[in-house]
C-alpha cells in the first residue's frame, strides 16, 4: 500500500497539464504548454536562487555592503568620523559668526560705543551669556550637581581627550552589558563568535600578556595618549610583553563555546591617566 501511495504521489507531482491559448474567433489553437508541478516547483526554486545570486553580487561588488551592520571597512570609518567633527567645526564657527555679526550691528545701531575698550571676543562672549540665560531650575540643577561631584576623585575631563583620535572596533559584536562604575564595571561586554578575532584599538605597545583565573586571558595596551586599552575574557592571546601592535591588527581570539546556550563576549575597558572612561563615547560600537 505504502507503495502504492508513493507511486500515486510522484504520478500526480510529475503528471502534466496542457495549457491552452485560442483563437477566439477561430478556435484555432495558438499556443499549448505542458507543465507539471514539478515543472512549476522548478521554476520557482531557479528564480529564487537568480534573486539570491544577483543581490549578492550587488551587496558585494557595490559600496551599498558599507550599511550592512558589521561589514564598514576602517577607511569609511575614519571617514564618517572625520567628517562628523569637520561638521561640528562648521557648525562652531557658524555660531560664532553670527554672533559676530550681531555684534556689529549692535556697533552700527549705536548700542554699543566705538570707543568702548571691549574686544569683539568679549563682546562675543557677552552676547553668548546674553543668548543663553540661565533659568531658576537650571541654576537650581547646576548647584545640585556641584554639590554632588564636588568630592568625586573619578570623574575626569574627558571631553577632548580623544578629539582627533579614530578608534577601532575589538569585535564586531554589540554591547551586552555596559560601563558601570558604581558596580566595579569598568567596562563593557561585546558579544562574540567562537574564535572571533579580536582587534587593537589603537596604535601602542603590549604591557601585559597572560592569563589569569578570573578573567581568562587578558592583554593590555599602552597607547601614546595616555591611555590603556584592556580586553578581558579571550580565548588566546597573539601577541607578547613588549611588542609594539596596530589599530585594527589582530592580537588575539574569542573563546570557544562549551555549551550551544553559552554566551561569548569579550570585555574592553578604556583608561585615561589611571581612570576609566566610557568606551562608547570614544569607540562606533
Amino acid at each position: 500500500m505504502e507503495k502504492k501511495k508513493r507511486k500515486l504521489f510522484w504520478h500526480n507531482f510529475k503528471f502534466k497539464y496542457k495549457l491552452t491559448i485560442l483563437n477566439e474567433n477561430t478556435l484555432e489553437e495558438v499556443v499549448g504548454i505542458h507543465v507539471s508541478k514539478l515543472n512549476g516547483l522548478s521554476i520557482l526554486l531557479v528564480t529564487c536562487l537568480f534573486i539570491f545570486f544577483v543581490a549578492a553580487i550587488i551587496i558585494i561588488f557595490t559600496p551599498l555592503r558599507n550599511y550592512l551592520p558589521g561589514y564598514m571597512n576602517s577607511e569609511i570609518r575614519s571617514q564618517v568620523v572625520a567628517n562628523a567633527l569637520r561638521a561640528d567645526s562648521l557648525q562652531e564657527a557658524l555660531f560664532r559668526q553670527n554672533r559676530y555679526i550681531m555684534n556689529i550691528q549692535d556697533i552700527l545701531s549705536g548700542q554699543v560705543k566705538v570707543d568702548t575698550v571691549e574686544s569683539i571676543d568679549s563682546l562675543t562672549i557677552l552676547r553668548s551669556e546674553e543668548l543663553m540665560e540661565r533659568t531658576k531650575e537650571e541654576e537650581e540643577f547646576r548647584k545640585r550637581y556641584e554639590e554632588e561631584e564636588r568630592y568625586n576623585l573619578t570623574s575626569v575631563n574627558t571631553s577632548r581627550i580623544a578629539a582627533d583620535v579614530i578608534f577601532y572596533r575589538p569585535v564586531q559584536g554589540i554591547i551586552s552589558a555596559k560601563f558601570n562604575p558604581s558596580s566595579e564595571h569598568f567596562g563593557v561586554d561585546l558579544t562574540a563568535g567562537p574564535d572571533e578575532n579580536i582587534f587593537a584599538a589603537l596604535d601602542g605597545t603590549v604591557i601585559l600578556s597572560a592569563y589569569t583565573a578570573e578573567y581568562g586571558y587578558i592583554m593590555q595596551i599602552q597607547h601614546l595618549q595616555n591611555m590603556i586599552t584592556v580586553y578581558k575574557h579571550c580565548g588566546s592571546l597573539m601577541k607578547k610583553d613588549g611588542e609594539k601592535v596596530k589599530g585594527g591588527e589582530v592580537i588575539g581570539l574569542a573563546r570557544k563555546r562549551k555549551s550551544e546556550e553559552e554566551q561569548v563576549y569579550v570585555h574592553f575597558e578604556l583608561w585615561y591617566k589611571g581612570n576609566p572612561i566610557n568606551p562608547e563615547t570614544y569607540v562606533a560600537f
